[in-house]
């Protein structure tokens, strides 16, 4: 991200969230920590009532989306999102930029976390239906219902983890990188 594109960021996020003066949003300010900036997209970690949660926003072309891991924030509509905008609007050079390894740099296993952390099981489904897999038959496939296949994709828009969500899209890179055998 750019100067230019930060400042745009900036402009976006203080017209999204402006400058708000509930307590509840104050005390979450500046509290974040892993703190991270990939292209559009701000994430980091704070400590909430109920644990730790993971807060996101990230501006596209389209819109501006959010979303927090505690049980209001699905959809971004709570005090953690305002808080984590306030936080980047206050300080920028607290996010750390990082630049995502694409497939083709992962050479050895401890590549990998790298990349599946930054690509997202929807886009991992996208390139496989691209191949003409649907995702009814990657379910199928790996032994999954559609609907739990659904519902992890759900959970990481969410910022929420099931357990199985690495092992799914490493499914989906083996069925990627061997399509011709399966196809037969």
């Amino acid at each position: 991200m750019t100067e230019q594109d930060i400042e745009a960021f900036k402009t976006v996020l203080s017209q999204h969230w402006p400058p708000s003066s509930s307590e509840k949003v104050r005390r979450y300010i500046g509290k974040f920590y892993e703190c991270k900036r990939i292209g559009t997209k701000i994430v980091a970690l704070v400590q909430g009532n109920h644990g730790v949660y993971t807060v996101s926003i990230q501006m596209t072309e389209q819109a501006i989306t959010s979303a927090c891991s505690c049980y209001i924030g699905k959809h971004g509509y709570c005090h953690h999102c305002a808080a984590l905008a306030a936080t980047f609007l206050n300080d920028p050079g607290s996010f750390t930029e990082i630049v995502p390894k694409r497939l083709e740099q992962v050479q050895d296993v401890p590549d990998l976390p790298d990349y599946l952390t930054h690509v997202t099981l929807d886009e991992l489904i996208g390139q496989l239906r691209a191949k003409g897999i649907t995702q009814k038959a990657f379910a199928e496939s790996i032994g999954m219902s559609t609907r739990h296949l659904s519902a992890i994709k759900s959970s990481e828009r969410g910022n929420r983890r099931f357990h199985e969500l690495g092992a799914v899209k490493l499914a989906c890179l083996w069925m990627m990188e061997h399509f011709d055998q399966v196809k037969k």
